[in-house]
This record gives C-alpha cells, structure tokens and sequence, in this order.
C-alpha cells in the first residue's frame, strides 16, 4: 500500500499577468496563458514530481476539456480517475496576477468540480491505497460535500489517513468555520494557510492558530508563504520550515505544491519536519514559473499553454 489518492478539483487556469493598474472600463495590457490546474489536481502532479510513484485523481469535469486534462494528468504521472460531466463544463479559474509581486485574485466558475457525488466514489477507491488526500473545495457545495464525506467515512473503515487543504479563504468564510471543523472531523492532516488558519481558530498570529488547530488534528502544516511553515502536534509548535529565497513570478498553486511534496515525503516514510522542508522546497520552485502545476514538459502541459484537442 503506497498510492496516495487525491479527491478534488481539476480546473482550466486563464492566467493573465498584468503589470500597469487594472483600468476600469477600457483596456489593461496583460499576458495570458490557458494551463490546466485545480488544487486537486496541481498537488497530485506535485506529488508525483516529488517522487510518489503511484497518485490517483478522483474528480468530475466536463465533456469539453476532460481529453486535454486527462492527458496532462497522465504525462504528470498521475491515473486520472475522471467523471465525465455531460451537462456542466470543466471548472474555469480567471487569475488576475500582479507582475509586480506575483500576488493573484481568482475569478472562480466551480462547473463540474463541485458536482463530484458519492455516487462517483467506486467502491475499490482505496486499494492500495495509504493516504487519501481531499482539496477543501469539496466541502464548499452540498453535492461534493457528500462526496467528500463518502470518502472520509470509507477512509476511516480501512484506516487510512486522510488530509485535507481548507484551499480558499473566501469560500471558508462564507461556510463557516463550525461548519468546516465539523466537516473534517476525523481527519489526520490539515494543511492550511496562515490566513485560513486565522479564520478556523479566530487567532490572527499563525504559530497561535497553529497550535490550536493541532489540539483537534493530529498533525497541522501551515503554510507562509515566503516565511515557510510552521508544523504543530499535540498543542503546540514543534518546528517552523524555511522556505528558500527565490524571485517570485506567480504565487498561483504555491500551496498545491507545498500539499504534494509534503505528502510525497510522509509516503515515502519522513517526518513532519522533513516533509514541511520538502513542501517548502515545491512551493518555492512553483512561484517561479507561471500557473500552478510544474514545469513544462513534466507536467504534460503544451509548450505553447494552450489545449491540444482543439479547444480554446
């Protein structure tokens, strides 16, 4: 048993990287690129770029784009495991990112990811399976939601560990943290944000909310950005990864990146702290390039940014 299977979301990423200020209605000289993406998605690939030689990918997407996904996905090193929606399209993310800091604002169209259903969950999912990892996106939609919670029931019969990555801060306030934490109640892992931990223990400063947080969850990694990590069990802050100093061109799936690694190594038998150094190594190396996936030609991505089946 060595699989990790990822549950979440693939999406189509319209990246566009502008440098003036956004001018209100009329034109802001921008360039834009179409790369495939998704939390769920871009921490499989990363864990599969970290070295975890068997990751799968549960999700839904739609009929228009699930050829150019499932292709990315395989040349990534990852089984794509793709219900194919007939009636919504794939999951579109519009990323307004600053050249300046590399800073992004996402403009999110859930369409199919968030009708991933428990009906969609095969009932061999876990074979060979040691860790089963579920992008926070599920939790935000009734009908993903339920998938979420097949999965997690299913996880905790076969005892196998499950993480989750709270994923978006606005999505998490709109939700409710009571509803969240009652939601995730089980999990092994939780890997958010310093701002997503903020809003789950109502504590602003990280190692505060990080502790907090790991009185509930067994292990917490929370991600800050240029500063690292910080990783806390059993109450309190037991050590706090560096992150190396690159130049940052899109903070886009720099989080997804940090879940993949850090997931590789515990697979592959690190502990926490080594696995939050690995998580920091990924994330830096993702804010280097632009969209959230590694880098081209070992992610299965075209050159060029753009579909290989025609779409556009």
């Amino acid at each position: 048993m060595s699989a990790l299977l990822v549950v979440g979301d693939v999406v189509t990423d319209v990246v566009a990287r502008y440098r003036a200020p956004l001018a209100a209605a009329t034109d802001t000289a921008a360039g834009i690129r179409t790369l495939p993406g998704g939390a769920g998605a871009n921490a499989a690939c990363w864990a599969a770029r970290a070295g975890c030689a068997d990751v799968r990918l549960l999700a839904r997407v739609g009929t228009d784009r699930a050829a150019w996904h499932e292709e990315s996905l395989r040349r990534a090193g990852v089984r794509p495991m793709l219900v194919r929606d007939p009636q919504a399209p794939t999951a579109t993310v519009i990323a307004l990112v600053d050249r300046d800091d590399g800073e992004r604002t996402f403009l999110t169209e859930s369409g199919a990811a968030l009708r991933l259903s428990s009906g969609d969950w095969p009932p061999d999912a876990l074979d060979g399976v040691a860790r089963l990892h579920l992008s926070g996106y599920l939790f935000f939609a009734p009908t993903s939601a339920e998938a979420a919670r097949t999965a997690l029931a299913s996880a905790e019969e076969r005892g196998v560990p499950v993480s989750v990555d709270p994923a978006s801060a606005g999505f998490l306030a709109r939700l409710g943290r009571d509803r969240f934490l009652a939601a995730v109640d089980g999990v092994e892992l939780l890997l958010p944000n310093a701002q997503e931990a903020a809003l789950l223990t109502g504590l602003p400063a990280p190692e505060a909310a990080a502790a907090a947080l790991s009185r509930r969850f067994p292990l917490v990694a929370v991600t800050l950005g240029g500063g690292g990590a910080l990783v806390a069990e059993g109450g309190r802050v037991v050590a706090k990864a560096a992150a190396p100093p690159v130049r940052v061109v899109d903070t886009t799936g720099a989080g997804d990146a940090f879940t993949g690694a850090f997931l590789a190594a515990r697979l592959a038998g690190a502990d926490p702290v080594a696995a939050a150094q690995a998580g920091c190594r990924a994330g830096a190396e993702a804010v280097t390039r632009t969209g959230g996936r590694p880098p081209p030609g070992e992610d299965g991505s075209p050159r060029d940014g753009h579909p290989r089946d025609g779409s556009s």
